[in-house]
């Protein structure tokens, strides 16, 4: 019958019809809407604020920030804070701020004033895309040294050979690189917050993942999933938990054990969770979320064919530079959990070992610097990134709705019974994750103002803490104003293609996230 109709039509076939294929937007033009519904969010939120209380260094005063922009100091001291009114009802441990566990400013119960509005307007799209990225400037220069020192080892040849020399020994064992990662991103998270910090890894496991034959959402799954998932149930992180419990007038200590046994249940569901799609992957490749998309990501991440003499020769001189490589990153986690590092420390100790690894290489000068330079032009993409999203978070602080819609959701959830009342703080958590996608900032800005309300509904305020790590994580996991952005765009990653792979977590982490919070309350 086709040969037919196609005789009629003079031996012409119909031209096959064309399948309909949505494009899901890059990251760039995602932040540039969110940025813009930003914009138009102060056109209809009210303004409004609360009174902050920070620490002035110079002076080594307390100092409460009204709304209005008066400034009051008065002596850093329990008795100052107690006796002065609008302090009085605040339970932080003024410690904190002389000691720098606190270096933000505090949000102060019961001071928010509403404000005449404050609109952004079409000028302020483009002007904060562009300061959020000066905000930002700190991590950019951190990323950019990482990528060059990274461009100039693998232009060595010593992270190929190193790499191919792992492989061969790992065979029939591939599992158990990612099980590492995943053991290590769990502990780094709970204990220090080690996810911003981990960029740096992706340049190093991505090829490795790639050669033991997973793809581009192992990798994220290890390393950013896995990190996430331990920052969620963060037990001593500095970064979260600490300052939630300084901000929320209570100690660290409290409830810690319910953020243990989440964390044990959290990572072993990580952990099944990868294990399961990495042996649907190695059953068949097609299976991959990002399947489409896997030549281009092999052309990005590949190594080196073991052919190539420059990656089959595992000399002296390349394995000195590939240690000194592996050491760099040791020196790097060692520094931001006993040091206090932050990207500043972590950029010129990544650059202080490039100089010694180019002066080993034997390279010359103009080869050594090209390949650091071609290696930092890589990372423009993904620092811009972390700048677009920044720029979201200024637009909403600028135009003053932040406060505000705490100030509205915390009179929603006032004189709720208990279980009811901690589902609700753990939704609003959700919600504010997005709006201030910053551990440290979140807990300043909302834990003084929340935390207080547990005590009218009979609660313990450490169920307030959990609420806040489990709600503002299970955002996390895809909040575009947080770090996903970034991670997606170091690998080239559609964030459909994430979004598939991870809304399974999110609903894990909001379902077990609810019953343990309901457990705690009605246990205590």
């Amino acid at each position: 019958m086709a040969q037919a109709a196609a005789a009629m039509n003079g031996g012409a076939s119909a031209p096959p019809k064309k399948k309909f294929k949505l494009s899901f937007p890059t990251a760039f033009t995602i932040l540039f809407v969110l940025t813009i519904l930003a914009v138009l969010a102060t056109q209809f939120i009210p303004a409004g604020s609360y009174s902050k209380l920070s620490y002035d260094k110079v002076s080594s005063d307390l100092v409460i920030t009204a709304p209005d922009g008066t400034m009051t100091h008065m002596p850093a001291t329990q008795e100052a804070l107690a006796e002065n009114p609008v302090t009085a009802d605040m339970e932080v441990d003024v410690s904190k701020f002389v000691e720098g566990a606190i270096t933000k400013p505090v949000s102060i119960p019961g001071t928010y004033v509403q404000l005449p509005q404050h609109t952004m307007g079409a000028s302020d799209i483009t002007l904060a895309m562009v300061n959020g990225t000066i905000n930002g400037v700190d991590i950019m220069v951190f990323i950019f040294v990482l990528g060059g020192f990274i461009g100039f080892v693998r232009m060595t040849g010593a992270f190929e050979a190193g790499l191919l020399a792992l492989t061969r020994k790992t065979k029939g064992r591939e599992f158990a690189l990612v099980f590492a990662v995943s053991v290590f991103m769990l502990i780094g998270g709970t204990t220090c917050g080690l996810e911003e910090e981990a960029i740096a890894f992706y340049p190093i496991l991505v090829p490795l993942f790639l050669a033991l034959g997973y793809d581009s959402i192992v990798s994220v799954g290890a390393i950013f999933l896995a990190g996430s998932m331990g920052t969620a149930f963060s037990t001593i992180n500095p970064f979260s938990v600490v300052i939630a419990a300084n901000a929320a007038g209570t100690t660290l200590t409290e409830g810690i054990e319910w953020r243990i046994g989440g964390l044990l249940v959290g990572g072993i569901v990580v952990v099944a969770y990868l294990y399961w799609y990495c042996k649907k992957l190695k059953a068949n490749p097609a299976f991959s979320y990002t399947y489409e998309d896997r030549e281009h990501f092999a052309e990005l991440y590949s190594m080196g064919s073991a052919d190539d003499p420059e990656v089959a020769v595992f000399n002296v001189r390349k394995k000195i530079i590939l240690c000194l490589f592996v050491v760099s990153f040791v020196l790097m986690v060692t520094g931001v959990m006993a040091l206090h590092w932050w990207f500043p420390q972590m950029a010129a100790m990544f650059l202080a070992v490039t100089i010694v690894c180019m002066l080993i290489s034997g390279k010359d000068e103009k080869a050594c610097t090209e390949a650091f330079t071609a290696g930092a032009s890589s990372m423009v993409g993904v620092s811009l990134i972390i700048g677009l999203a920044r720029g979201i978070n200024l637009v909403l602080e600028n135009g003053l709705v932040s406060d505000t819609i705490l100030y509205n959701a915390s009179n929603l959830v006032s004189g709720m019974n208990g279980p009811l009342f901690i589902v609700m703080m753990f939704l609003l958590f959700f919600l504010l994750g997005f709006i201030v996608p910053s551990s440290s900032g979140l807990a300043v800005l909302a834990m003084p103002i929340l935390a207080p309300l547990a005590d009218t509904v009979g609660i313990d305020r450490s169920a307030i803490i959990c609420a806040y790590n489990w709600g503002q994580y299970a955002m996390l996991f895809l909040a575009p104003t947080g770090l996903v952005m970034a991670t997606l765009q170091m690998l080239d990653m559609k964030y459909s293609h994430w979004f598939k792979f991870v809304w399974p977590m999110v609903a894990f982490l909001s379902v077990f996230g609810c019953i343990l919070l309901v457990a705690q309350v009605l246990v205590g």
